[in-house]
Protein backbone atom coordinates (compact mmCIF):
# COMPACT_ATOMS: atom_id res chain seq x y z
CA UNK A 1 0.00 0.00 0.00
CA UNK A 2 0.95 3.61 -0.53
CA UNK A 3 0.82 5.80 2.57
CA UNK A 4 0.70 9.51 1.89
CA UNK A 5 0.60 12.45 4.30
CA UNK A 6 -2.81 11.26 5.42
CA UNK A 7 -4.23 8.69 3.03
CA UNK A 8 -3.66 4.97 2.77
CA UNK A 9 -4.29 3.54 -0.72
CA UNK A 10 -2.81 0.73 -2.79
CA UNK A 11 -0.95 2.57 -5.54
CA UNK A 12 -1.00 6.26 -6.47
CA UNK A 13 0.24 5.37 -9.96
CA UNK A 14 -3.27 4.12 -10.70
CA UNK A 15 -4.77 7.61 -10.39
CA UNK A 16 -5.03 8.46 -14.13
CA UNK A 17 -7.38 5.53 -14.78
CA UNK A 18 -9.41 6.49 -11.72
CA UNK A 19 -9.84 10.05 -12.99
CA UNK A 20 -11.18 8.71 -16.29
CA UNK A 21 -13.76 6.61 -14.45
CA UNK A 22 -14.88 9.55 -12.32
CA UNK A 23 -15.08 11.85 -15.36
CA UNK A 24 -17.27 9.29 -17.14
CA UNK A 25 -19.84 9.03 -14.34
CA UNK A 26 -19.84 12.78 -13.76
CA UNK A 27 -20.91 13.24 -17.37
CA UNK A 28 -23.90 10.98 -16.67
CA UNK A 29 -25.00 12.40 -13.31
CA UNK A 30 -26.84 15.64 -14.16
CA UNK A 31 -28.80 15.85 -10.89
CA UNK A 32 -25.69 15.63 -8.76
CA UNK A 33 -23.99 18.14 -11.06
CA UNK A 34 -26.79 20.59 -10.37
CA UNK A 35 -26.49 20.08 -6.62
CA UNK A 36 -22.75 20.57 -6.86
CA UNK A 37 -23.33 23.98 -8.42
CA UNK A 38 -25.63 24.90 -5.51
CA UNK A 39 -23.14 23.64 -2.95
CA UNK A 40 -20.29 25.60 -4.52
CA UNK A 41 -22.34 28.80 -4.11
CA UNK A 42 -23.87 28.11 -0.69
CA UNK A 43 -20.96 26.26 1.03
CA UNK A 44 -23.30 24.37 3.43
CA UNK A 45 -20.46 22.31 4.92
CA UNK A 46 -17.84 25.04 5.24
CA UNK A 47 -15.46 24.26 8.07
CA UNK A 48 -16.99 20.82 8.74
CA UNK A 49 -15.47 17.36 8.58
CA UNK A 50 -17.39 14.63 6.77
CA UNK A 51 -16.54 10.92 6.82
CA UNK A 52 -18.09 8.67 4.17
CA UNK A 53 -18.25 4.87 4.11
CA UNK A 54 -19.73 3.64 0.83
CA UNK A 55 -18.83 1.20 -1.92
CA UNK A 56 -15.77 3.05 -3.11
CA UNK A 57 -16.05 3.19 -6.87
CA UNK A 58 -16.41 6.03 -9.34
CA UNK A 59 -19.98 7.13 -8.56
CA UNK A 60 -19.24 7.26 -4.85
CA UNK A 61 -16.08 9.19 -5.61
CA UNK A 62 -18.07 11.85 -7.39
CA UNK A 63 -20.45 12.17 -4.42
CA UNK A 64 -17.39 12.75 -2.23
CA UNK A 65 -16.24 15.49 -4.60
CA UNK A 66 -19.68 17.13 -4.48
CA UNK A 67 -19.63 17.15 -0.66
CA UNK A 68 -16.11 18.63 -0.79
CA UNK A 69 -17.39 21.30 -3.20
CA UNK A 70 -19.80 22.27 -0.41
CA UNK A 71 -16.86 23.26 1.78
CA UNK A 72 -16.28 20.01 3.68
CA UNK A 73 -13.02 18.36 4.64
CA UNK A 74 -13.88 14.88 3.33
CA UNK A 75 -12.49 11.53 4.41
CA UNK A 76 -13.69 8.36 2.70
CA UNK A 77 -13.38 4.61 3.16
CA UNK A 78 -15.00 1.53 1.65
CA UNK A 79 -18.04 -0.32 2.94
CA UNK A 80 -17.23 -3.75 1.50
CA UNK A 81 -13.83 -5.43 1.03
CA UNK A 82 -14.42 -6.44 -2.58
CA UNK A 83 -16.12 -3.33 -3.97
CA UNK A 84 -13.28 -0.83 -3.51
CA UNK A 85 -11.52 0.20 -6.74
CA UNK A 86 -7.89 1.11 -6.12
CA UNK A 87 -7.56 3.43 -9.12
CA UNK A 88 -10.54 5.49 -7.95
CA UNK A 89 -9.01 5.75 -4.47
CA UNK A 90 -5.78 7.10 -5.91
CA UNK A 91 -7.63 9.65 -8.03
CA UNK A 92 -9.54 10.95 -5.01
CA UNK A 93 -6.31 11.51 -3.11
CA UNK A 94 -5.10 13.69 -6.00
CA UNK A 95 -8.42 15.56 -5.79
CA UNK A 96 -7.74 16.52 -2.19
CA UNK A 97 -9.85 13.91 -0.40
CA UNK A 98 -8.40 11.77 2.38
CA UNK A 99 -8.80 8.07 1.55
CA UNK A 100 -8.35 5.00 3.74
CA UNK A 101 -9.25 2.09 1.50
CA UNK A 102 -7.97 -0.73 -0.65
CA UNK A 103 -9.37 -3.68 -2.57
CA UNK A 104 -9.75 -6.94 -0.64
CA UNK A 105 -8.29 -6.05 2.76
CA UNK A 106 -8.25 -8.66 5.50
CA UNK A 107 -11.06 -8.32 8.06
CA UNK A 108 -8.54 -6.77 10.45
CA UNK A 109 -7.33 -4.29 7.82
CA UNK A 110 -10.89 -3.42 6.84
CA UNK A 111 -11.77 -2.52 10.43
CA UNK A 112 -8.53 -0.56 10.85
CA UNK A 113 -9.32 1.48 7.73
CA UNK A 114 -12.81 2.24 9.03
CA UNK A 115 -11.36 3.47 12.32
CA UNK A 116 -8.75 5.61 10.57
CA UNK A 117 -11.52 7.26 8.54
CA UNK A 118 -13.19 8.27 11.81
CA UNK A 119 -10.07 9.57 13.54
CA UNK A 120 -10.72 13.03 12.12
CA UNK A 121 -13.67 13.13 14.56
CA UNK A 122 -16.20 14.06 11.87
CA UNK A 123 -19.13 16.43 12.23
CA UNK A 124 -21.23 14.46 9.73
CA UNK A 125 -21.16 10.94 8.32
CA UNK A 126 -22.56 9.01 5.37
CA UNK A 127 -22.81 5.28 6.13
CA UNK A 128 -23.59 2.13 4.16
CA UNK A 129 -24.64 -0.87 6.20
CA UNK A 130 -24.04 0.78 9.56
CA UNK A 131 -20.34 0.01 10.06
CA UNK A 132 -19.38 3.59 10.94
CA UNK A 133 -22.32 4.03 13.29
CA UNK A 134 -21.60 0.70 14.95
CA UNK A 135 -17.99 1.65 15.69
CA UNK A 136 -19.03 5.08 16.96
CA UNK A 137 -21.43 3.45 19.40
CA UNK A 138 -19.15 0.67 20.61
CA UNK A 139 -15.39 0.55 20.89
CA UNK A 140 -14.70 4.04 19.47
CA UNK A 141 -17.23 6.28 21.19
CA UNK A 142 -14.42 8.79 21.61
CA UNK A 143 -14.50 9.49 17.87
CA UNK A 144 -18.20 10.45 17.98
CA UNK A 145 -17.65 13.58 20.06
CA UNK A 146 -18.38 16.00 17.18
CA UNK A 147 -20.96 14.01 15.21
CA UNK A 148 -24.11 16.02 14.50
CA UNK A 149 -25.74 13.26 12.49
CA UNK A 150 -25.62 11.55 9.15
CA UNK A 151 -27.31 9.57 6.41
CA UNK A 152 -27.63 5.81 5.86
CA UNK A 153 -27.73 4.22 2.42
CA UNK A 154 -29.09 0.70 2.84
CA UNK A 155 -31.92 -1.43 4.16
CA UNK A 156 -29.44 -3.37 6.30
CA UNK A 157 -28.04 -0.22 7.83
CA UNK A 158 -31.48 1.16 8.63
CA UNK A 159 -32.46 -2.09 10.35
CA UNK A 160 -29.40 -1.72 12.57
CA UNK A 161 -30.17 1.94 13.25
CA UNK A 162 -33.79 1.25 14.19
CA UNK A 163 -32.67 -1.49 16.56
CA UNK A 164 -30.35 1.01 18.25
CA UNK A 165 -33.09 3.64 18.35
CA UNK A 166 -35.52 1.16 19.90
CA UNK A 167 -33.02 0.38 22.65
CA UNK A 168 -32.40 4.09 23.25
CA UNK A 169 -28.75 3.82 22.22
CA UNK A 170 -28.65 5.95 19.07
CA UNK A 171 -26.49 8.96 19.90
CA UNK A 172 -27.34 11.25 16.97
CA UNK A 173 -29.93 11.59 14.17
CA UNK A 174 -29.51 9.48 11.02
CA UNK A 175 -31.50 10.07 7.84
CA UNK A 176 -32.92 6.85 6.34
CA UNK A 177 -32.03 7.58 2.73
CA UNK A 178 -32.93 4.03 1.67
CA UNK A 179 -36.57 4.66 2.62
CA UNK A 180 -36.97 7.63 0.29
CA UNK A 181 -39.11 7.08 -2.81
CA UNK A 182 -36.29 8.13 -5.15
CA UNK A 183 -34.05 5.52 -3.51
CA UNK A 184 -36.06 2.31 -3.34
CA UNK A 185 -38.25 2.86 -6.40
CA UNK A 186 -35.29 3.42 -8.69
CA UNK A 187 -32.00 2.43 -7.01
CA UNK A 188 -33.27 -0.72 -5.34
CA UNK A 189 -35.50 -1.83 -8.20
CA UNK A 190 -33.86 -0.69 -11.43
CA UNK A 191 -30.33 -0.27 -10.11
CA UNK A 192 -30.09 -3.59 -8.29
CA UNK A 193 -32.07 -5.35 -10.99
CA UNK A 194 -29.67 -4.35 -13.75
CA UNK A 195 -26.39 -4.41 -11.84
CA UNK A 196 -26.95 -7.87 -10.33
CA UNK A 197 -27.28 -9.36 -13.79
CA UNK A 198 -24.35 -7.28 -15.04
CA UNK A 199 -22.26 -8.91 -12.32
CA UNK A 200 -23.56 -12.43 -12.86
CA UNK A 201 -23.30 -12.31 -16.64
CA UNK A 202 -19.80 -10.86 -16.84
CA UNK A 203 -18.59 -13.31 -14.19
CA UNK A 204 -20.13 -16.53 -15.49
CA UNK A 205 -20.40 -15.85 -19.24
CA UNK A 206 -23.40 -18.18 -19.25
CA UNK A 207 -26.82 -17.80 -20.85
CA UNK A 208 -29.77 -16.89 -18.64
CA UNK A 209 -32.57 -17.54 -21.14
CA UNK A 210 -34.31 -20.83 -20.47
CA UNK A 211 -32.72 -21.22 -17.04
CA UNK A 212 -34.58 -21.21 -13.74
CA UNK A 213 -33.71 -18.27 -11.48
CA UNK A 214 -34.64 -18.34 -7.80
CA UNK A 215 -34.95 -14.87 -6.25
CA UNK A 216 -34.87 -15.08 -2.47
CA UNK A 217 -36.80 -12.10 -1.13
CA UNK A 218 -39.32 -9.89 -2.94
CA UNK A 219 -38.64 -6.45 -1.56
CA UNK A 220 -37.79 -3.67 -3.99
CA UNK A 221 -34.40 -5.19 -4.77
CA UNK A 222 -35.96 -8.61 -5.30
CA UNK A 223 -38.59 -7.11 -7.59
CA UNK A 224 -35.86 -5.61 -9.75
CA UNK A 225 -33.80 -8.80 -9.89
CA UNK A 226 -36.86 -10.89 -10.80
CA UNK A 227 -38.00 -8.40 -13.44
CA UNK A 228 -34.62 -8.35 -15.15
CA UNK A 229 -34.29 -12.15 -14.97
CA UNK A 230 -37.65 -12.43 -16.72
CA UNK A 231 -36.46 -9.95 -19.34
CA UNK A 232 -33.42 -12.15 -19.98
CA UNK A 233 -35.71 -15.07 -20.69
CA UNK A 234 -35.47 -16.96 -17.40
CA UNK A 235 -38.16 -18.89 -15.59
CA UNK A 236 -38.39 -17.11 -12.25
CA UNK A 237 -39.25 -18.51 -8.83
CA UNK A 238 -39.64 -16.23 -5.80
CA UNK A 239 -39.30 -17.35 -2.20
CA UNK A 240 -40.62 -15.18 0.63
CA UNK A 241 -41.51 -15.16 4.33
CA UNK A 242 -44.12 -12.42 3.87
CA UNK A 243 -47.43 -13.71 2.51
CA UNK A 244 -48.40 -10.32 1.08
CA UNK A 245 -45.18 -10.11 -0.91
CA UNK A 246 -45.73 -13.71 -1.97
CA UNK A 247 -49.11 -12.81 -3.44
CA UNK A 248 -47.57 -9.78 -5.13
CA UNK A 249 -44.87 -11.94 -6.75
CA UNK A 250 -47.52 -14.43 -7.87
CA UNK A 251 -49.61 -11.69 -9.47
CA UNK A 252 -46.48 -10.29 -11.11
CA UNK A 253 -46.28 -13.61 -12.95
CA UNK A 254 -43.70 -15.50 -10.92
CA UNK A 255 -43.88 -18.93 -9.31
CA UNK A 256 -43.90 -18.75 -5.50
CA UNK A 257 -42.85 -21.60 -3.22
CA UNK A 258 -40.82 -22.40 -0.09
CA UNK A 259 -37.06 -22.37 -0.44
CA UNK A 260 -36.71 -26.12 0.12
CA UNK A 261 -38.79 -26.71 -3.03
CA UNK A 262 -37.17 -23.93 -5.06
CA UNK A 263 -33.74 -25.29 -4.18
CA UNK A 264 -34.47 -28.40 -6.25
CA UNK A 265 -35.24 -26.37 -9.37
CA UNK A 266 -32.88 -23.41 -9.53
CA UNK A 267 -29.98 -22.90 -11.93
CA UNK A 268 -29.19 -19.42 -10.59
CA UNK A 269 -29.95 -18.20 -7.06
CA UNK A 270 -29.92 -14.55 -5.97
CA UNK A 271 -30.45 -13.64 -2.30
CA UNK A 272 -31.80 -10.16 -1.50
CA UNK A 273 -33.22 -10.38 2.02
CA UNK A 274 -30.86 -8.62 4.44
CA UNK A 275 -31.07 -11.73 6.65
CA UNK A 276 -28.69 -14.59 7.32
CA UNK A 277 -28.74 -18.24 6.26
CA UNK A 278 -31.53 -17.94 3.71
CA UNK A 279 -29.65 -20.56 1.67
CA UNK A 280 -28.20 -23.18 4.00
CA UNK A 281 -27.31 -26.82 4.54
CA UNK A 282 -30.71 -28.41 3.92
CA UNK A 283 -30.95 -26.59 0.60
CA UNK A 284 -27.53 -27.69 -0.67
CA UNK A 285 -28.56 -31.31 -0.23
CA UNK A 286 -31.26 -31.03 -2.91
CA UNK A 287 -29.70 -28.57 -5.40
CA UNK A 288 -28.89 -29.42 -8.98
CA UNK A 289 -25.35 -30.22 -10.03
CA UNK A 290 -23.92 -26.92 -11.28
CA UNK A 291 -26.22 -24.56 -9.35
CA UNK A 292 -24.85 -21.01 -9.14
CA UNK A 293 -25.36 -19.01 -5.93
CA UNK A 294 -25.05 -15.24 -5.59
CA UNK A 295 -25.96 -12.61 -3.04
CA UNK A 296 -27.14 -9.03 -3.47
CA UNK A 297 -27.69 -8.30 0.23
CA UNK A 298 -25.25 -6.10 2.11
CA UNK A 299 -23.43 -8.73 4.17
CA UNK A 300 -22.03 -12.09 3.08
CA UNK A 301 -24.22 -14.08 5.47
CA UNK A 302 -27.23 -14.81 3.29
CA UNK A 303 -25.55 -17.82 1.66
CA UNK A 304 -24.24 -19.98 4.51
CA UNK A 305 -20.74 -20.86 3.29
CA UNK A 306 -19.60 -22.82 6.37
CA UNK A 307 -22.46 -25.28 5.92
CA UNK A 308 -21.63 -25.58 2.23
CA UNK A 309 -17.99 -26.27 3.03
CA UNK A 310 -19.04 -28.90 5.58
CA UNK A 311 -20.84 -30.81 2.80
CA UNK A 312 -17.93 -30.44 0.35
CA UNK A 313 -14.93 -32.62 -0.34
CA UNK A 314 -13.01 -29.88 -2.15
CA UNK A 315 -13.09 -26.20 -3.03
CA UNK A 316 -11.27 -24.28 -5.75
CA UNK A 317 -11.44 -21.03 -7.70
CA UNK A 318 -12.40 -21.90 -11.28
CA UNK A 319 -12.73 -18.37 -12.65
CA UNK A 320 -12.31 -14.90 -11.22
CA UNK A 321 -15.02 -14.46 -8.57
CA UNK A 322 -16.29 -18.07 -8.93
CA UNK A 323 -15.61 -20.65 -6.25
CA UNK A 324 -16.47 -24.28 -6.98
CA UNK A 325 -17.57 -26.49 -4.11
CA UNK A 326 -17.53 -30.19 -4.93
CA UNK A 327 -19.93 -31.99 -2.63
CA UNK A 328 -19.17 -35.41 -1.21
CA UNK A 329 -21.72 -36.99 -3.58
CA UNK A 330 -19.95 -35.49 -6.62
CA UNK A 331 -22.29 -32.57 -7.33
CA UNK A 332 -20.76 -29.13 -7.83
CA UNK A 333 -22.18 -25.87 -6.51
CA UNK A 334 -20.71 -22.50 -7.42
CA UNK A 335 -20.62 -19.34 -5.29
CA UNK A 336 -20.02 -15.96 -6.92
CA UNK A 337 -17.87 -13.23 -5.33
CA UNK A 338 -17.47 -15.13 -2.06
CA UNK A 339 -21.14 -14.54 -1.33
CA UNK A 340 -20.60 -10.78 -1.15
CA UNK A 341 -22.59 -8.21 -3.11
CA UNK A 342 -22.39 -9.67 -6.60
CA UNK A 343 -23.24 -6.42 -8.34
CA UNK A 344 -20.31 -4.60 -6.74
CA UNK A 345 -17.82 -7.33 -5.89
CA UNK A 346 -18.13 -8.80 -9.40
CA UNK A 347 -19.29 -5.69 -11.26
CA UNK A 348 -19.35 -1.89 -11.23
CA UNK A 349 -22.54 -1.48 -9.23
CA UNK A 350 -25.63 0.42 -10.23
CA UNK A 351 -25.75 2.48 -13.44
CA UNK A 352 -24.53 6.06 -13.09
CA UNK A 353 -27.94 7.56 -13.95
CA UNK A 354 -29.54 5.59 -11.11
CA UNK A 355 -26.92 6.50 -8.52
CA UNK A 356 -27.28 10.10 -9.65
CA UNK A 357 -30.65 10.20 -7.90
CA UNK A 358 -29.55 8.23 -4.84
CA UNK A 359 -26.43 10.28 -4.25
CA UNK A 360 -28.37 13.49 -4.83
CA UNK A 361 -30.58 12.34 -1.96
CA UNK A 362 -27.48 11.62 0.12
CA UNK A 363 -26.05 15.08 -0.49
CA UNK A 364 -29.33 16.85 0.23
CA UNK A 365 -30.03 14.69 3.28
CA UNK A 366 -26.59 15.47 4.68
CA UNK A 367 -27.34 19.19 4.31
CA UNK A 368 -30.74 18.65 5.96
CA UNK A 369 -29.32 16.88 9.00
CA UNK A 370 -26.64 19.56 9.35
CA UNK A 371 -29.25 22.32 9.19
CA UNK A 372 -31.73 20.65 11.57
CA UNK A 373 -29.73 18.32 13.82
CA UNK A 374 -30.55 20.26 16.99
CA UNK A 375 -34.28 19.64 16.50
CA UNK A 376 -34.21 16.14 15.00
CA UNK A 377 -33.39 14.28 18.19
CA UNK A 378 -31.47 11.02 18.47
CA UNK A 379 -33.71 9.23 16.00
CA UNK A 380 -33.90 7.63 12.58
CA UNK A 381 -35.26 10.39 10.35
CA UNK A 382 -37.15 10.09 7.08
CA UNK A 383 -36.02 12.07 4.06
CA UNK A 384 -38.38 15.07 3.85
CA UNK A 385 -40.79 14.59 0.96
CA UNK A 386 -39.89 18.01 -0.42
CA UNK A 387 -36.29 16.82 -0.92
CA UNK A 388 -37.41 13.51 -2.39
CA UNK A 389 -39.66 15.23 -4.91
CA UNK A 390 -37.02 17.84 -5.71
CA UNK A 391 -34.60 15.12 -6.78
CA UNK A 392 -37.31 13.69 -9.04
CA UNK A 393 -38.00 17.13 -10.54
CA UNK A 394 -34.31 17.66 -11.23
CA UNK A 395 -34.22 14.24 -12.86
CA UNK A 396 -37.18 15.04 -15.12
CA UNK A 397 -35.64 18.38 -16.07
CA UNK A 398 -32.40 16.63 -17.02
CA UNK A 399 -34.49 14.43 -19.33
CA UNK A 400 -36.06 17.49 -20.92
CA UNK A 401 -39.53 16.93 -19.50
CA UNK A 402 -41.73 17.86 -16.55
CA UNK A 403 -45.04 17.09 -14.83
CA UNK A 404 -48.25 19.09 -14.47
CA UNK A 405 -49.05 21.38 -11.53
CA UNK A 406 -52.36 21.65 -9.72
CA UNK A 407 -54.44 24.77 -10.27
CA UNK A 408 -55.70 26.70 -7.24
CA UNK A 409 -59.16 25.29 -7.87
CA UNK A 410 -57.83 21.73 -7.96
CA UNK A 411 -55.93 22.26 -4.71
CA UNK A 412 -59.06 23.62 -3.05
CA UNK A 413 -61.07 20.66 -4.33
CA UNK A 414 -58.60 18.16 -2.89
CA UNK A 415 -58.41 20.00 0.43
CA UNK A 416 -62.16 20.24 0.98
CA UNK A 417 -64.27 17.62 2.76
CA UNK A 418 -67.87 18.71 2.12
CA UNK A 419 -69.95 17.98 -0.99
CA UNK A 420 -68.24 18.97 -4.22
Amino acid sequence: MTTGTKSIVTDMALAPEGHLKIDWVQAHMPVLNRIREQFEKEQPFKGLKVTISLHLEAKTAYLAKVVKAGGADVTITGSNPLSTQDDVCAALVEDGITVFAKYNPTPEEYKELLIKSLESKPDLIIDDGGDLVSLLHSERKDLAVNVRGGAEETTTGILRLKAMEKEGKLAFPMVAVNDAYCKYLFDNRYGTGQSVWDGINRTTNLVVAGKTVVVVGYGWCGKGVAMRAKGLGANVIVTEIDAIKGVEAYMDGFAVMPMIEAAKLGDFFVTVTGNRDVIRGEHYKVMKDGAILSNAGHFDVEVNKPELEAQSSSKRTVRRNIEEYQLTDGRKIYVLAEGRLVNLAAGDGHPAEIMDMTFALQAMSLKHVNDEYKSLGKTVVNVPYVLDEQVARYKLESLGTSVDALSDEQKAYLDSWDEH
